[in-house]
């Protein structure tokens, strides 16, 4: 079973940038689709950005133009830019695959605050 560790959250003001990490302990390689999702205060979780095996991307349009999903598999780890971050980002970030292949267990995320 693959487990996801997620890093590179932080405090961050308006407009700036953050570059998270999610790091797996098996292979990626095989995987398809994985992806960034985020779960704000009192709100449900929601898909951010996905990333296919061969690098075809896909964003929330409440994200498109600011943040990059990016993955190394020979790393196995993968990555999201956020630049021009807003308030509204404010959220636990996390990754997994997509949901049709079914979820991995979820890591612990990455807490991002965007405040002034």
């Amino acid at each position: 079973q693959v487990q996801l560790v997620e890093s590179g959250g932080g405090l961050v003001q308006p407009g700036g940038s953050l570059r998270l990490s999610c790091a797996a302990s098996g292979s990626i390689w095989s995987i398809n689709v994985m992806g960034w999702y985020r779960q704000a205060p009192g709100k449900e979780r929601e898909l951010v950005a996905t990333i296919t095996r061969g690098g075809t991307t896909n964003y929330a349009d409440s994200v498109k133009g600011r943040f990059t999903i990016s993955r190394d598999n020979a790393k196995n780890t993968v990555y999201l830019q956020m630049n021009s971050l807003k308030p509204e980002d404010t959220a636990v970030y996390y990754c997994n695959r997509e949901a049709r292949s079914g979820y991995f267990p979820w890591g612990q995320g990455t807490q991002v605050t965007v405040s002034s």
